[in-house]
């Protein structure tokens, strides 16, 4: 059985579809959560990830000790390095990257060169500017690289400055494509509309996703756009472009260049595992069609709406994941786990969520004072 290495925010999704594809998962990530071990042949927790991101001086030490003895085939970069093009490379040199590499990141994270893209590719996207603009309620100031909506903001209530940029509001509401690239042309695996779970200064964190189908001629329509940024950028494996659809007009809003959050609701239950999908993707190889899905699936983030302390929760139920150890702390705003639901369509898989988010806070007992 052959060994891969995953390096992540949280590897477990990854984790699963890289076991469920016959590989022996080695993942490093910022919190080893329960399922996460149970997928993973070996876990190495990356110490303060939440503040501190990917780095350096711990990840490459972690993914070295994994790989002692093992000869991993690929290492698969998730969450975490959309902002660190130079870590991805130097990743590379020692390993056998199966992700987008650093030149591609450059390209598609960068807000002008994407812009750019998008221009060449005849691809509708907000306008972009590195300095506030003279009208700032009319957009958005977000990140550069940033990731999973706490980093976006009203143009407003921030002055922008180095690494960040802004971008001009659009109507429509917030919808998200999976899909695969081989460098040349993309498949589109499937759509999901997203939404926010705003708190304090955040009103874009990203609350969970449920799968939808968009239908014709917007489906199609935002499949070519993808296949021709895919052709104009170089993107390879498993992708997710956000975009804002307004009946049947859409803008693209940027492209995360990496698995996402969203590979729960997409795993396909037969066939080819969504890890094996992004690693023949990688080596240029797409699938002719992909399997058909029955129904709607939805997962949440559920977010901890005060201080916990330490988690002494050990049954936790089947349709959660990312399931903290006993002893973890958690606080006010932190991720405690994410839940899963299937329905006959949207709108019942998405309330079914936040049924068993609100369940899940409720089975938590406040922390004393």
């Amino acid at each position: 059985m052959s060994a891969v290495l995953i390096a992540a925010a949280s590897g477990r999704a990854l984790a699963a579809s890289a076991k469920r594809a016959g590989f022996r998962p080695l993942v490093a990530d910022w919190f080893g959560d329960q399922d996460t071990r149970a997928a993973a042949a070996r876990v190495a927790v990356l110490p303060d990830g939440l503040r501190e991101g990917m780095r350096e001086h711990t990840l490459v030490p972690a993914l070295e000790d994994l790989a002692a003895g093992e000869d991993p085939v690929a290492l698969v970069c998730g969450s975490g390095f959309e902002d660190r093009p130079g870590l991805v490379a130097m990743l590379a040199r020692q390993w056998p990257l199966r992700s987008n590499g650093a030149a591609v990141l450059r390209r598609v994270k960068d807000p002008l060169s994407f812009a750019a893209l998008c221009a060449k590719a005849d691809i509708p996207h907000p306008p972009v500017a590195l300095t506030q603009p003279a009208d700032p309620d009319r957009w958005l100031v977000k990140r550069i690289g940033g990731a999973g909506g706490t980093h976006v903001m009203p143009a407003t209530a921030h002055g922008g400055g180095d690494g960040f940029y802004f971008q001009r509001r659009c109507a429509g509401q917030a919808l998200s494509a999976l899909f695969l690239a081989d460098g040349r042309d993309a498949r589109v695996v499937g759509f999901s509309r997203q939404w926010a779970l705003p708190t304090g200064g955040q009103r874009f964190r990203y609350g969970g996703a449920v799968t939808v189908d968009p239908g014709p001629p917007l489906a199609p329509h935002i499949a070519q756009a993808i296949a021709r940024l895919t052709a104009a950028s170089g993107l390879v494996g498993l992708n997710s472009a956000d975009l804002l659809v307004d009946g049947d007009a859409f803008h693209l809003l940027e492209v995360n260049p990496r698995p996402g959050a969203t590979l729960d609701i997409f795993e396909p239950e037969h066939g080819p595992s969504l890890f094996a999908l992004h690693l023949s993707a990688c080596d240029g190889t797409l699938p002719d069609a992909l399997p058909p899905r029955r129904g709607a699936a939805a997962s949440a983030i559920v977010y901890a709406d005060r201080d916990f302390g330490a988690v002494t929760r050990r049954d936790w139920p089947d349709w959660t994941a990312d399931r903290p150890w006993p002893g973890v702390v958690v606080k006010a705003g932190d991720p405690l786990c994410t839940v899963i639901a299937r329905a006959a369509d949207a709108d019942a898989a998405k309330a079914e969520a936040e049924a068993r988010a609100a369940r899940i806070l409720a089975a938590f007992e406040p922390v004393p004072t």
